[in-house]
């Protein structure tokens, strides 16, 4: 929350908009998650634009707070539900957007619904990142189609590799030949943050874009996604269990 103030204080410094406000939400608890929905529905008289952006990279086999495993309760679980709990809202708003982070990992993805929370097989931090940001990209194609004549619109995109600390886990620089080697050559070739943002600022506000729904950009680029990416009936399948996961009835 320090950090997440200290960028709040310096973009109304910045921009002279008093209106930009910090808000607590982890997205390994649901808990948190119906706490910080509840809050917004409540102070904010209209939502126009959700970005779903957080996540965590190849983590240990860690679990969230509510037993999932950690990638996929906070890269798919998390925000699903959250969208989910929003969505009256967003609808009330119209026209708005929804833009979903995904990765261009989720072309190595594959959504395992024999064992989704990874409790059955030897733990594989790379794939069970991968099947989290393919769900990303599923999670989007069917709420589109879900939100079909709302005036509420959905995308996914994959951002770059940005420079920020969400490689922490991969272990990039954890011996001296990747630090001193390999390292500046990486940093030359991933995008600043503010870069790496310019897609999801693209999606949420060009004009352009107006009614486009159910698509994934990589970039600033339409592009077609993995073929598993664009089943409808594993995107309906993982919809239905995602609910049944985050305690979300009649959905």
């Amino acid at each position: 929350m320090e950090k997440c103030e200290a960028a709040a204080k310096a973009i109304r410094g910045e921009t002279l908009n008093h209106h930009v406000n910090a808000r607590h939400l982890d997205l390994a608890s649901l808990k948190s998650v119906r706490e910080f929905a509840k809050k917004i529905i409540e102070e904010e008289e209209k939502v126009h634009v959700l970005i779903n952006n957080a996540a965590v990279m190849r983590c240990p086999h860690w679990t969230t707070e509510d037993g999932f495993e950690m990638q996929l309760g906070v890269n798919h679980l998390g925000h699903f539900l959250l969208t989910n709990l929003l969505l009256d809202k967003l609808k009330a708003s119209a026209p708005s957007r929804i833009i979903n982070l995904s990765s261009l990992a989720h072309v190595a993805g594959h959504i395992d619904f024999e064992d989704l929370n990874w409790e059955k097989r030897t733990y594989n931090t790379k794939a069970a990142y991968c099947q989290s940001k393919l769900a990303v990209v599923l999670f989007t194609r069917e709420l589109s189609r879900r939100l079909q004549g709302t005036g509420v619109t959905v995308n996914a995109l994959h951002p770059g590799v940005a420079r920020t600390e969400l490689g922490r886990h991969t272990g990039m620089h954890s011996s001296a030949f990747s630090s001193f080697t390999l390292g500046p050559i990486f940093w030359l070739l991933v995008k600043s943050p503010q870069l790496a943002a310019q897609t999801s600022t693209y999606l949420a506000v060009a004009e352009d874009l107006e009614g486009v729904s159910g698509k994934y950009f990589d970039g600033l680029r339409e592009k077609a996604p993995a073929p598993e990416a664009e089943d409808d009936e594993v995107a309906r399948r993982l919809w239905a269990e995602s609910a049944r996961l985050v305690g979300l009835q009649g959905s």
